[in-house]
């Protein structure tokens, strides 16, 4: 029974005073630094303090003879999960889109070390839960209906250029210029196409769509309704679009959804880029004359809520 029992990987990142410290090289070079601009440490080492509690908690909830790991977020483009893998998030709710886009299927408890700094809208539950939750993770195809907790599923986006590279995403994808120039390209929605100059293209799941989507359907005032969370859908947006003689601005708004991908492709000699999630470092080249995809992955976030 114990040597079936999957592994627990735990993900962190690195707190404000680590980031300090590595920045420093000295807890007094860093705190001479804030103080020379009405600063101190206080702050960060209230947060650092948190999160070591809180996964102090979680470590010793795990059982001595059960597999775990533990990661920091820049090394999920490195790490490999296995199929059964447990992934415990313990941090605030951004870190799961970036653990989210390099999973398949496996199933996700996110741990909130902080509810007075984090809103707990991924990472819902408190260290003290996570005993009972790992207990229930545990009991894969064995889970009792009547449990206080359920598994729920949240749809990712997939982006796929022409030779195969793909990124998946839990909030967003954005296609665009890496810079603040113009990102330039042909758009294809249905029968719909047009040659564009805009600030890039986003297309949010409905768990991105209380973010960034979120904020670009307010300031155009949007009545069009976004995806819920589970929902099967994307919504795309097409920021400032620029009217000239060569590109329109018709073309601006829709719907990804399991049948009718977003196409796009590229007029841009350099900085032309595909990410995920806000992860710039883990991206696509996205140049003159390469083409991609955006619609639904097959995969879904499983979160344990």
């Amino acid at each position: 029974m114990t040597a079936s029992l999957p592994r627990v990987v735990l993900v962190t990142r690195r707190t404000p005073l680590e980031a300090l410290l590595e920045r420093f090289g000295t807890r007094g070079q860093a705190e001479f630094y804030l103080r020379t601009r009405g600063q101190d440490l206080g702050w960060a080492q209230g947060v650092h303090d948190r999160l070591q509690a809180a996964l102090a908690t979680v470590q010793q909830s795990i059982p001595s003879w059960q597999r775990r790991v533990r990661i920091d977020r820049e090394d999920l483009d490195r790490f490999l999960f296995a199929p059964d893998d447990i992934v415990a998030i313990v941090g605030q709710d951004g870190l799961v889109p970036n653990v989210a886009k390099y999973l398949r299927g496996q199933l996700v408890i996110g741990i909130n070390p902080d509810p007075g700094q984090y809103d707990g809208v991924l990472c819902r539950h408190r260290p003290q839960f996570f005993a009972p939750l790992l207990v229930y993770a545990n009991l894969g195809a064995q889970r009792r209906p009547d449990a206080p907790w359920t598994v729920e599923e949240r749809s990712l986006a997939l982006v796929r250029r022409e030779d195969g590279q793909q990124l998946r995403a839990l909030n967003e994808v954005y296609v665009g210029h890496a810079s603040h120039q113009s990102a330039r390209y042909r758009i294809a929605s249905g029968s719909q196409r047009e040659r564009h100059s805009s600030s890039g293209v986003i297309a949010a799941t409905g768990t991105g769509a209380t973010g960034w989507a979120r904020s670009i359907a307010a300031q155009r005032s949007l009545a069009a309704p976004l995806p819920q969370p589970a929902e099967p859908r994307l919504a795309w947006f097409v920021r400032e679009p620029f009217p000239s003689v060569a590109t329109g601005i018709a073309v601006n708004f829709g719907y990804v959804e399991p049948d009718a991908p977003l196409r796009l492709e590229s007029e841009m000699d350099e900085g032309g880029v595909i990410f995920a999630d806000g992860i710039e470092s883990d991206r696509l080249e996205f140049l003159a004359g390469q083409r991609c995809e955006i619609g639904l992955a097959p995969e879904r976030l499983r979160l344990l809520v």
